[in-house]
């Protein structure tokens, strides 16, 4: 009788030792606001395991609820199927718990801003920098997605700073093919790179950005939109023809009051505030009309009325 030959499984590449790990097969997002979302949404539409991290348990329902809802809408224009749909949640998980992070090869964080203040303070993005660092391995990426803060300034007091970038999704317009990145002071030239591997992952088109407040988009839209309050103001046409004529005459998808109500006019102030303090030019600095606006909580969207009224779904409702 012939002798049995035992041979280890191991040898067969079956175990998870030996078992090759993709680069962003997992990826984290601290904070799944407007902007979490968008960035969780697209990354796990791209195939790509992701984790979320949320203060409590009800964010994280209203976050998953929110993403469910955005795909329900894709489905209704043909643009997904429900078993996609299935497979885009079924790679999404939110968390607690910023251990859950482990094994992420990228994090990026994009926390709310404080629920009393509409400020997203620097020293708590750094404290949640701090967390990222002590729980991801060495060569993870750590990024922000805000647009006025310096990612050195926020890499400065890490161990490893060198692994940090600065990376914007855009909110008004999701499906934008751009993502602008920044290159900090300390940023390596192989993290950059693995960062520009991932934009093209997800099939966006990288914008290069050197390091300064606001970016490109933001510096510009601000300007834009204090122009077109100015414009208002002096009576020279209606918000709604404003908007119209950018829309139609320069081809903008959206006119800059609108597009600002989608934002947000919390958030468009607390921009303009930051680049005001960072460059002192005066056409950075919030117009009299928006400051009026926010401290009616007239806000945009997100609370029915802003520049426009909007129904329960968000959508502008003529007048």
């Amino acid at each position: 009788m012939a002798e049995i030959v035992v041979e280890p499984i191991e040898r067969y590449a079956l175990s998870a030792k030996r078992r090759v790990k993709t680069l962003f097969s997992k990826i984290g997002v601290v904070g799944c606001g407007k902007e979490g979302q968008n960035i969780v949404r697209i990354a796990a539409w791209h195939g790509i395991e992701v984790v979320f991290i949320e203060l409590s348990e009800e964010k994280i329902k209203n976050s998953l609820d929110s993403i469910s809802r955005e795909l329900d809408n894709r489905i209704e224009s043909w643009g997904l199927t429900s078993s996609e749909k299935r497979a885009i949640m079924g790679r999404i998980k939110g968390s607690l718990d910023f251990q859950d992070l482990a094994g992420s090869d990228f994090v990026i964080e994009a926390i709310r801003a404080d629920e009393k203040t509409g400020i997203r303070s620097i020293d708590v993005r750094k404290d949640v920098f701090h967390k990222i660092e002590q729980v991801v391995d060495r060569d993870a990426i750590i990024a922000t997605n805000s647009t006025t803060i310096i990612i050195t300034e926020l890499a400065s007091e890490l161990k490893y700073p060198d692994r940090c970038v600065s990376l914007h999704f855009f909110v008004t317009s999701p499906e934008a093919r751009i993502i602008e990145v920044v290159k900090g002071l300390y940023t390596t030239d192989e993290v950059y790179k693995k960062v520009c591997t991932f934009v093209k992952l997800i099939n966006r088109e990288v914008i290069p950005v050197e390091e300064s407040a606001g970016l490109v988009s933001i510096r510009l839209f601000v300007t834009l939109l204090n122009e077109a309050c100015e414009t208002l103001m002096e009576g020279v046409a209606s918000a709604e023809n404003i908007d119209k004529t950018m829309i139609i005459g320069t081809g903008m998808r959206y006119g800059p009051f609108h597009m600002a109500d989608i934002i947000g006019l919390d958030k468009v102030e607390k921009w303009m505030e930051n680049l005001y303090e960072e460059f002192g030019g005066p056409k950075y600095k919030p117009s009299p009309l928006i400051k009026r606006l926010v401290r009616a909580k007239r806000l945009g969207v997100q609370t029915g009325q802003g520049f426009f009224k909007y129904d329960a779904n968000g959508n502008k409702i003529s007048e």
